[in-house]
């Protein structure tokens, strides 16, 4: 029987909490982006130090995803000032919804947005929102599938690369 949950992560999860961020966010996106500027991203956003920061900062939570006994993917959740634009203090942002690519079609992504639907209920938040990169067409496509509609689009840089983000919400 396949069992999937999740379970809050703490200061001890940040050395695997790295290794899978540099894992997910590589397969999901080193074929589009030149390999300078994936290395000055993953050294920015994910070295120890600044994962550390996000993980006791108040306002952000993070979620390891398991399928069955194995670590499929993480999920990051902010509200208040930790999110990344202001949208104020009725919304909860999705900054990170990443599955390992051995996870990859198995519902493990609606777990996890269902997941934060069900936190942001938990704390009376109005509605949830994410930023996607204009170009990952899957996850546009998923997100729809799921109630987000696009409300917005902001800056991304992977390195020295501008890139558009849409920001996508759901109300609840």
């Amino acid at each position: 029987m396949t069992t999937i949950n999740t379970r809050k992560c703490t200061i001890e999860d940040l050395e695997i909490l790295r290794e899978i961020s540099v894992e997910t966010f590589k397969d999901t996106f080193e074929d589009q982006n030149s390999s300078e500027n994936m290395k000055t991203y993953l050294d920015r956003a994910f070295n120890l130090k600044q994962i550390e920061e996000e993980l006791v900062n108040e306002f952000s939570e993070f979620y390891f995803l398991y399928l069955n006994e194995d670590i499929a993917g993480y999920l990051k959740l902010n509200t208040n000032d930790a999110q990344s634009e202001t949208m104020g203090n009725d919304s909860l942002e999705v900054e990170r919804i990443y599955v390992r690519k051995k996870f990859h079609k198995q519902g493990l992504g609606k777990f996890l947005i269902n997941k934060a639907i069900e936190i942001a209920k938990e704390q009376n938040k109005d509605k949830v929102w994410l930023g996607v990169w204009e170009k990952n067409e899957n996850a546009i496509s998923f997100y729809k599938k799921m109630g987000f509609v696009q409300t917005g689009a902001h800056s991304f840089y992977m390195g020295d690369e501008e890139q558009i983000d849409l920001i996508m919400t759901k109300l609840l």
